[in-house]
């Protein structure tokens, strides 16, 4: 998965700070067929209901409620991430049937630290930010990451993104890495695989 390609023009748009909510969230609102996230933290990440008023008490709620929504419209959720959620995600991931369920998948692998959101496969950001409100820029100022990154949709570089990300998912690239057997809690080449069912024991040994 090393590579430099040739230079070429491509269309894009840079985005930071408060940039980065007010491109990507409605994109990932607007999903039709997929969502895949790669982020090295996974925190909970409240976003603006757009049917709120702005004095409105339940202004703000879950982007799980967002990825809800998608769920139920059949749309996939991936989200491929380095670190173990936040104890907030957890706790508003299991309060989500759909979700958890089967609705969005989670996968986790150390060495992830690729920050993209791609969606439908037609939009990708690339960039530095991870999926959490300082980094998306939802949090108010002050109190947001110092983020740069783009926009595209350029065919090209979402399918080498997608690529590299499908790799990933997959477990493709588990057997060269050196954490396979060391630091590796859950190895992304077995996740599929059942788990080996164990011999009972003989009678009398116990």
């Amino acid at each position: 998965m090393d590579f430099v390609l040739p230079e070429r023009p491509i269309r894009m748009r840079l985005v930071a700070g408060r940039g980065h909510y007010e491109a990507v969230i409605p994109a990932v609102r607007a999903a039709r067929t997929s969502v895949w996230i790669a982020t090295a933290n996974l925190k909970e990440l409240l976003v603006e209901d757009p049917r709120a008023t702005a004095r409105s008490r339940d202004r703000f709620h879950s982007v799980l409620e967002v990825f809800s929504a998608l769920a139920q419209q059949k749309v996939e959720l991936r989200i491929l991430h380095a670190a173990p959620p936040s104890g907030p995600f957890r706790r508003s991931f299991d309060r989500r049937a759909r979700l958890y369920e089967g609705g969005l998948e989670l996968r986790q692998c150390p060495r992830v630290h690729l920050k993209t959101v791609i969606v439908d496969g037609r939009l990708c950001y690339l960039g530095s930010a991870n999926w959490t409100g300082a980094g998306l820029g939802a949090k108010g100022e002050g109190r947001r990451n110092f983020e740069v990154g783009m926009l595209t949709e350029d065919e090209d570089v979402i399918d080498q993104v997608q690529a590299m990300y499908e790799a990933i998912w997959s477990g493709r690239m588990c057997k060269a890495c050196k954490l396979r057997n060391s630091g590796c809690e859950a190895p992304l080449d077995l996740v599929d695989r059942p788990l080996a069912v164990k011999p009972k024991p003989p009678a009398g040994n116990k």
